[in-house]
């Protein structure tokens, strides 16, 4: 945090937030010698090898393994004494904002499937490594209950939620809407648009003034993929859901804010995302040339938490390798 910003201001913009876990399979980080981040010529390029799984899927079995900033993410204390819920915290973006809040010194708790539970205690490790407190909090947040149970524990076992990171989603892949079912429409609605609502108005309950809500949107929301129908609907909800929110919290001293990435590497791509034809070439469509990493966002996610967005609510954040909006 800058120093301008004041000591009090810290403690009422920020608190403590949820720990989460990291793989072995990841180096370790000691809190000083990370090294510095990547350089963007750095990552990977397609053509990418044909690969599924079913889902969820694991990060830890993708190749190449996302980066989720396990080696390279450094902090500054932007988050201390920061609690925070990251729904889909165990891989993807939602990995990745967890590394970085717990280096910026979070506490954190993540919500996960419970096929998860391999990816999950990677974070939890990585977590307790920066010298945090880490909560996993399994289940599926299709249930109304699970949802309002979930936030309950995180807020007994952190001591409160200053920050919810509602980022959780389901992608499945169609070429057309007749091959969409009824159940898998439900399935993605309720996990995409259900939980952020059940999740967010349970969170915001007891939310203090300086709390900070951000949801993870997506390019779909404004540019549409043709096989990405529901689930482009679902992020367009998202867009509008924050600004709506945003206006409702704005009294209570609660920000809220989106991130709305484009093509990223994650667990959602290999386990019905994106057909194979299209997973060989993801995101050598964009003007960069590739699909951006989980770690290339942790830094809008930890900005959007900390006290120097105290002037940003309602806002919408892109990050799409040069094409499309925002």
């Amino acid at each position: 945090m800058k120093e301008c910003v004041s000591q009090a201001r810290r403690r009422l913009m920020q608190g403590a937030s949820l720990g989460l876990a990291a793989s072995l399979a990841y180096p370790a980080w000691d809190g000083e010698s990370a090294p510095a981040a990547k350089p963007a010529a750095a990552y990977p390029r397609p053509p990418f090898d044909e690969q599924s799984q079913p889902w969820p899927g694991l990060a830890g079995r993708m190749r190449p393994r996302p980066d989720h900033g396990e080696a390279t993410y450094r902090g500054n204390g932007r988050l201390a004494g920061r609690k925070a819920l990251i729904t889909g915290g165990d891989s993807g973006i939602g990995r990745a904002a967890a590394i970085a809040y717990a280096r910026e010194g979070a506490d954190v708790a993540i919500g996960y499937l419970p096929q998860e539970e391999e990816d999950a205690q990677a974070v939890v490790q990585l977590i307790r490594q920066a010298g945090r407190k880490a909560v996993t909090l399994p289940g599926d947040i299709r249930e109304e209950a699970f949802c309002r149970d979930m936030v309950q524990r995180a807020r007994r076992e952190l001591g409160g939620i200053d920050v919810l990171v509602s980022n959780a989603a389901r992608q499945q892949s169609h070429d057309s809407i007749e091959q969409i079912a009824s159940d898998q429409f439900d399935w993605t609605l309720k996990t995409n648009l259900y939980a952020m609502f059940w999740i967010t108005r349970e969170v915001v309950r007891d939310m203090a003034p300086g709390g900070a809500i951000v949801c993870t949107a997506s390019v779909n929301a404004y540019d549409p993929s043709e096989n990405l129908l529901d689930y482009s609907m679902t992020k367009a909800a998202i867009v509008a859901f924050v600004k709506s929110l945003a206006k409702q919290m704005s009294h209570r001293g609660i920000r809220a804010n989106a991130v709305a990435p484009g093509p990223f590497w994650t667990p959602l791509q290999v386990t019905g995302g994106q057909t194979q034809k299209k997973l060989r070439q993801f995101g050598a469509d964009t003007p960069l040339g590739r699909p951006g990493q989980p770690a290339e966002l942790a830094p809008i996610y930890v900005f959007l938490a900390s006290a120097e967005a105290s002037y940003v609510t309602g806002q919408v954040f892109g990050a799409s390798g040069g094409r499309g909006q925002p």
